[in-house]
């Protein structure tokens, strides 16, 4: 594949141009709530848009700051007291990480995060966007970082409102949520509010605006780690760094929706880590793929990362030569405009619909919205995905211990036959796919307790068990071993060799004897059949015991 594919350079270029225009405020605003400055957004979105888009690998995607990156961000501005070369350094090292991620092809596992968890930690973040800006819609801002000050600020803000910013702000969330469709394919929402805001506020003079913008280029910012600060600095970058990765990643699958076309994960964690890095060298705030800014510039035509390099060089030419302007924005303009995006963020499509669905995906996707708002990102996400991967364990055992059952509904009639034949002294049980941790302490009881009233021999049939773990693998020899015990013959059929070299390896199959082992159940059944027809006519049917120290201890 060619480096630059110039094949669509008509639509790359009008995406390009309209997703800068779109992005400029968005820039602005997010820079604003980060504590960085609007000039830190803006040089946010040029470094990290040019970048991720040169060495990323979906070709439409356009990066930037996004809501959740600069939630978390702002976060760590605000615990490490605003200090450049901590702050930044910890930009510099989440995209390190990122980089690392993409070198050992880690994307595969970051998208494994479940739907509710994801939807849970992106509505919490949309629901702390929407609680910061409210103050300042009033005119007012919040004393203190984080959601509780944030919260707590509101109500002086209603009881006491600055009533310029009051109008300007309602006026422009009024043009951003109701913006006709049909003339935002000419002017976005975002930036018609921007503009309709900030003239308004030139006659409704006393709300507060953002003041001088610095111009030019910015300044390089030599990291920092000092001893105290260390631990923080690091969880800082990999929250960041996993939020940016799943962030991107989710927009990159939109992307593939809407274009046809297969993303590579682990170029594009890698495309993001180098731009994230320089705009750490350089006092900008973090990005990720920017799921709007990406949809806008398909719609307009952009497919390649030439649209997402033309879109950060449109921010280039502004902040070069539009700062000034910039200056005169009221912060109850950027504010209407970041609780449209933190609005857009919940996922409020899943909302109305979820008491239709899995009442347990609902529960575990409110708890992580709920961690979110409250605690932070990293236990959200933490706490829902191990929620998620037990209810999963747990759903998994329960259906690998319903196929594991007496008289399988797969068995041939030949083999019904035979069965019938033997009138319950013969038991077959049949492992319906790969054996978890999860079943694995229930296996051995369910034999028990189905062979303890006349199975004189058991037929486990692995025909369908790819894989064993240590726990499957002990709960086999427990099976084993206690058939052992009660005099028992188990018989083993179509168990693969990474199967039974596990078993040997751990020395879990130390009761069975070596010629106990069948290719095909038929024949299994045949032998074990054959076997007790032998003892039967012979008078030694009854079950006899061996040697109780051959019995597996089980756990007390």
């Amino acid at each position: 594949m060619k480096f630059f594919d110039t094949s669509n350079m008509r639509g790359d270029i009008y995406g390009g141009l309209t997703t800068g225009v779109v992005a400029l405020p968005l820039a602005l605003a997010f820079g604003e709530a980060s504590g960085a400055g609007p000039i830190a957004g803006l040089w946010g979105a040029i470094i990290v848009g040019f970048f991720a888009s040169l060495w990323g690998g979906t070709g439409a995607n356009v990066s930037g700051p996004t809501g959740p990156m600069v939630v978390v961000f702002a976060g760590v501005f605000a615990s490490l007291s605003g200090n450049p070369g901590l702050v930044f350094g910890a930009v510099v090292l989440a995209g390190i990480l990122q980089i690392l991620f993409g070198v050992f092809r880690l994307g595969q596992y970051i998208r494994l995060v479940p739907y509710p968890v994801i939807s849970g930690f992106m509505s919490g973040i949309g629901c702390i966007i929407i609680a910061l800006q409210v103050a300042r819609l009033f005119g007012h801002e919040p004393e203190g970082g984080g959601t509780i000050p944030a919260l707590s600020a509101i109500p002086s803000a209603v009881m006491d409102p600055n009533v310029a910013a009051l109008i300007v702000g309602v006026v422009t969330l009024g043009v951003i949520f109701f913006w006709p469709k049909s003339l935002g394919k000419w002017i976005p929402g975002a930036l018609a509010a921007l503009i309709i805001g900030t003239l308004l506020s030139l006659v409704l003079r006393g709300a507060p605006i953002l003041g001088d913008i610095p111009t030019g280029f910015p300044s390089f910012i030599m990291p920092e780690f000092t001893a105290s600060s260390f631990l923080l600095v690091v969880e800082a970058a990999f929250i960041l760094a996993v939020l940016g990765a799943i962030d991107s990643l989710l927009t990159s699958l939109v992307a593939d929706n809407m274009t046809r076309t297969r993303h590579d994960s682990d170029k594009e964690l890698i495309g993001q880590g180098i731009g994230n890095s320089i705009a750490g060298l350089f006092g900008a705030i973090p990005g990720a793929g920017a799921t709007m800014r990406t949809v806008v510039n398909i719609r307009t035509g952009g497919q390649t990362k030439i649209a997402g390099m033309l879109h950060a060089l449109v921010l280039l030419a502004v902040v070069i030569s539009l700062a000034p302007l910039a200056s005169q924005i009221p912060h109850a303009v950027l504010a209407g405009i970041l609780i449209k995006v933190g609005w857009d963020i919940i996922d409020v499509n899943y909302l109305k619909r979820a008491h239709r669905g899995p009442r347990w995906d609902l529960g575990l996707m409110v708890l992580v919205l709920g961690l979110t708002v409250f605690v932070d990102l990293i236990t959200a996400v933490a706490a829902g995905v191990v929620l998620a991967a037990l209810a999963f364990v747990k759903q998994l055992a329960d259906e690998q211990l319903t196929h594991f059952r007496e008289g399988v509904t797969s068995t041939s009639a030949e083999e019904r036959e035979l069965l019938e034949k033997a009138d319950g002294h013969v038991l077959l049980f049949d492992f319906g796919g790969p054996l978890s941790f999860g079943a694995a302490t229930d296996l051995g009881l369910q034999v028990r307790e189905r062979a303890k009233e006349k199975g004189d021999a058991i037929i486990l049939d692995f025909s369908r068990v790819p894989f064993i773990d240590v726990s499957a693998a002990r709960a086999v020899e427990t099976i084993i071993c206690d058939a052992r015990v009660a005099g028992r013959m188990v018989y083993i059929t179509g168990m693969n060799k990474e199967v039974r070299d596990v078993l040997t390896g751990l020395d879990a199959d130390h009761c069975l004897p070596a010629d106990m082992h069948f290719d095909h159940r038929m024949d299994a059944l045949q032998a074990a059949i054959d076997k007790w027809l032998l003892e039967r006519e012979d008078g030694k049917g009854e079950k006899g015991v061996a040697d109780p120290k051959d019995a597996v201890p089980q756990p007390t």
